[in-house]
């Protein structure tokens, strides 16, 4: 039997409610960890990351701490795409558009995908192939259609399944790492 989309993100949403917020962060923690270890984050002069929603690997530290010693970027929802902005302070963020994120405000500097080395990307579900799936806005698709960097998808243990519906235009990972 095949599972839809739909269906999939029903299914996950169902089974983050079964952990408690710390719980999220213990894993989140671990999540980081092996994040760090990799030659992919060690080699990356810049990073492209997310500002997490309190069910997502939990990644404000992270960014805080990155930015010390790289260049750190979030997205910015701009109509249907988004947008790359540097990161600097929390102070410095504001409430986006969607979903309410926070987001660098519009005094931060602006650059391409092409000026990225590694792009942390967050997901409702992901499968070993690279498949992932994210909120249904096609955000991340639009933005890593074309692009040539390493694409890194962190999630949960729960949220890592055998396989991910997948459609033409679904960006694949090149590696997705869970805890």
């Amino acid at each position: 039997m095949t599972t839809t989309k739909h269906e999939l993100r029903a299914l996950i949403a169902a089974r983050k409610r079964e952990y408690s917020s710390e719980v999220k962060k213990q894993k989140s923690e671990q999540i980081i960890k092996k994040l760090i270890e990799t030659d992919e984050y060690k080699n990356a002069r810049s990073i492209l990351c997310y500002w997490s929603m309190s069910d997502e690997v939990q990644t404000h530290d992270f960014i805080v701490k990155a930015a010390q010693e790289k260049r750190v970027y979030l997205p910015v929802v701009a109509g249907d795409i988004l947008l790359i902005r540097e990161f600097f302070e929390i102070k410095n963020l504001t409430k986006g558009s969607s979903f309410s994120i926070l987001e660098p405000d519009e005094n931060a500097n602006e650059i391409g995908l092409n000026q990225i080395d590694l792009v942390v990307v967050p997901g409702i579900a992901f499968d070993l192939n690279g498949g992932r799936l994210g909120r249904g806005k096609g955000f991340y698709d639009k933005l890593l259609t074309t692009a040539n960097v390493c694409k890194i998808g962190i999630c949960f243990d729960f949220q890592l399944m055998e396989d991910v519906p997948k459609d033409e235009f679904d960006v694949l990972m090149n590696k997705v790492i869970f805890g």
